[in-house]
């Protein structure tokens, strides 16, 4: 996991060709890499799907999967990291921690993953590895155990050190493909100024773990504490381990996956350090008794085979011909074929144990974040176990939910726009290329807009929409007109107002008489949903039907606000008085309390909030000045501008209304040196100002 272009897919391909499974060397500029094996991946090389590989090392079996980095394709690392034991997160040496590092740093500490960090690009221009380490203590708040140490930086990179067993792997100059380096020790008459430095960062490394770890803590101040440099390599990595694994502390290595160095190393680290699925203890385990678990992550529609599946097994095992019980579709299917995934080429297997990451065929059902058991029958036996286990002490939840793992948090889309087939004819075709997209991605969201029968398409972002287009013409044969997008504004009100209402209609021979009276005043917290509360008078007598259908009616008034038509928010609702006839249907309770409510918030003063965008903007200093006079424009409040070696990183919050079509403008002003990140921030209240520009627009008044 990484920042955008920090060399994730190399330095995959660069572990696949050491380990073994590819014959050639692949680069992401020729676009023959095996994880980016999508058109679209090949023609931009940048990485959008996540693609997993099967490979072993050293007697380990490691399953890798290769993430994207742009922001836009955040769902993908948020299910794999949902999934996986370890991860290892890249840096670009010369930028040390940048926007995307954060967020995919913060995805890693919510799943409690252990990690390793790689500095990589250490032969690039400026590539600094202290820079690098103080960022990821400083952005990170992490404590980096630095266990190698370069040989030259930049144009001058050779090797690393290793820090724990005082070696030196130097690569070798002339090798085409880095397979041949020479391991030697460091020896006080060859090298002693290293020497002298290495042994210091070693001390200081143990000094580090032994404040971290009581055990190898003992071990140092026991037998060691007159010369550490007595002490074993292989007791300093256990506990190394144990301190990744508790996640105090993350390794440190260095190299360059371009140049082909220090990959060797790397691999040895991810198996040295990072757990084994042994390691990891979920609770929900001990409950299935080796009884098949997993947990679905992802799904590909393959144009033979159909949907794909993949699969994080938990416990128990998988065949090809096996029934399954899908928990949160309450459904079962059949497996008809398991494979191995190896990027885009899939090597069929006949069975497949807890720990692996597996492909399934012939599951029509499953989606993303779904749980799979071997049978009803084996899923309620272990609902009874995790009763006894004094469970029921705790939470009063239903059998199904405890049995489910936690799924995957899908992000809320910020990028919006429509969607319309060539001609009606079109338009199922275009609906099934949607649904089959949806299923692979599930932050894409396919909406229909109810006033104006448009096909809406909500996704992360400018380049995640464009690839979804590309995608449909490419892989359905589909030319669709993509139309501009619609921001998606909230409504609240700003004062508190009451309003009564009576419903009175005969219906055949049924009198339904309703008589409401409500008031409606706006939070100071946010709240999507209405907060709503009874007058002691109310909630003595009403029956839970009534209860139901007076809050449909209020969710349903609150969907479309007095203002532009957006839901409403951050409102509170108390309910005066209600009395209803005897007879009356609750739909009519629900449609009287709905006009109510549209009637009181017709009269109150009304506001618009609008969304507003986290931005983050990093850009060399000769470019700062168009680029915060640009943002002025755009009503962005600028919140800091930090400084990171020769860049500024401008913090600052946009409306998403002036951020359409940024990129283009950003590279234009910056001649294409400056990056940016984006994320939803809050809704925000629009000034009045531009609350009345955004109404005469919409009305069609300018």
């Amino acid at each position: 996991m990484a920042h955008i272009d920090a060399g994730k897919t190399t330095t995959t391909e660069r572990i696949l060709y050491y380990s073994g499974y590819t014959r050639s060397l692949g680069d992401v500029d020729d676009g023959d890499t095996v994880t980016d094996f999508m058109t679209q991946e090949r023609e931009r090389g940048i990485t959008i799907q996540s693609a997993a590989v099967t490979f072993d090392w050293k007697g380990y079996r490691i399953n890798l999967i290769d993430t994207p980095g742009h922001v836009d394709f955040t769902l993908e690392v948020e299910r794999c990291l949902r999934v996986l034991d370890g991860a290892v997160a890249v840096f670009d040496a010369s930028a040390g921690v940048e926007a995307q590092t954060l967020t995919v740093w913060r995805q890693a500490d919510k799943h409690k993953i252990p990690r390793i960090c790689f500095l990589n690009k250490m032969d690039k221009i400026g590539a600094s590895f202290n820079y690098a380490v103080e960022s990821i203590r400083e952005k990170l708040k992490a404590k980096p155990l630095l266990l190698q140490l370069p040989i030259g930086e930049g144009k001058t990179f050779k090797g690393v050190v290793d820090v724990v067993s005082k070696e030196k792997l130097l690569w070798n100059p002339n090798s085409d493909d880095g397979k041949d380096f020479e391991r030697k020790p460091l020896l006080e008459m060859s090298d002693p100024e290293l020497l002298k430095e290495i042994t210091e960062a070693r001390n200081a490394l143990i000094e580090q773990v032994a404040d971290l770890d009581d055990e190898f803590a003992d071990l140092v101040l026991g037998e060691f504490s007159e010369n550490f440099d007595l002490l074993p390599a292989e007791k300093l990595q256990t506990a190394v381990h144990r301190v990744t694994l508790a996640q105090t502390a993350v390794p440190v290595l260095c190299g360059s996956a371009l140049k082909n160095k220090g990959v060797q190393p790397l691999l040895d680290a991810i198996t040295m350090y990072l757990p084994s699925p042994e390691e990891r203890n979920y609770e929900f385990l001990q409950w299935y008794k080796g009884d098949l678990c997993a947990l679905a992550f992802k799904v590909l529609h393959d144009k033979q085979r159909g949907p794909l599946v993949f699969m994080r097994i938990y416990s128990g095992m998988i065949k090809p011909q096996l029934a399954i019980h899908n928990i949160n579709g309450n459904c079962t299917e059949r497996i008809s074929r398991l494979l191995l995934p190896f990027a885009d080429q899939h090597v069929e297997i006949p069975s497949l144990t807890a720990g692996n990451i597996a492909l399934t065929v012939g599951l029509k059902h499953t989606a993303t974040g779904d749980t799979i058991v071997s049978s009803k029958s084996s899923a309620l036996a272990a609902c009874r176990r995790a009763e006894r286990e004094g469970e029921k002490k705790h939470r009063q939840n239903s059998e199904a939910e405890r049995l489910l793992l936690a799924g995957v948090e899908i992000p809320e889309p910020v990028f919006f726009c429509t969607i319309e087939p060539p001609s009606m004819a079109k338009q199922p075709d275009l609906d099934h290329a949607l649904k089959c997209l949806q299923r692979e991605d599930p932050s894409l969201k396919v909406k229909l807009d109810p006033d104006s029968g448009q096909t809406i398409l909500c996704g992360m972002g400018e380049l995640h929409i464009e690839i979804i287009h590309d995608r449909i013409k490419r892989e359905y044969g589909l030319e669709t007109y993509l139309g501009p997008l619609q921001v998606a504004y909230r409504e609240t009100i700003l004062n508190s107002v009451r309003a009564t209402d009576t419903l009175d209609r005969t219906l055949g021979d049924r009198r339904h008489l309703v008589t409401v009276e409500l008031e409606a005043k706006s939070l100071e917290t946010s709240s999507l949903l209405p907060v709503i509360e009874y007058a002691a008078s109310v909630a003595e007598d009403l029956s839970r039907a009534s209860r139901e259908a007076i809050e449909n009616g209020l969710h349903s008034a609150c969907l479309q606000g007095p203002l532009l038509g957006f839901p409403i928010q951050d409102v509170a609702i108390t309910l005066h008085s209600l009395v209803i006839h005897p007879g009356t249907s609750t739909t009519m309770i629900s449609a009287c309390v709905s006009r109510c409510l549209q009637k009181a918030l017709k009269k109150a003063d009304k506001q618009i909030l609008e969304p507003l965008m986290n931005l983050e903007v990093t850009v060399t200093r000769d470019y700062l000045s168009p680029v915060l006079a640009d943002l002025a424009q755009r009503r962005g409040n600028i919140q800091e501008i930090q400084t990171r070696q020769d860049n500024k990183v401008i913090i600052a919050f946009v409306p998403l209304a002036e951020i359409m079509g940024y990129s283009t403008v950003l590279r234009t002003l910056t001649s294409g040196s400056a990056t940016f990140a984006l994320e939803l921030s809050n809704y925000q209240a629009m000034n009045p100002q531009d609350q009345s520009t955004l109404l005469s627009q919409r009305s069609g008044l300018s």
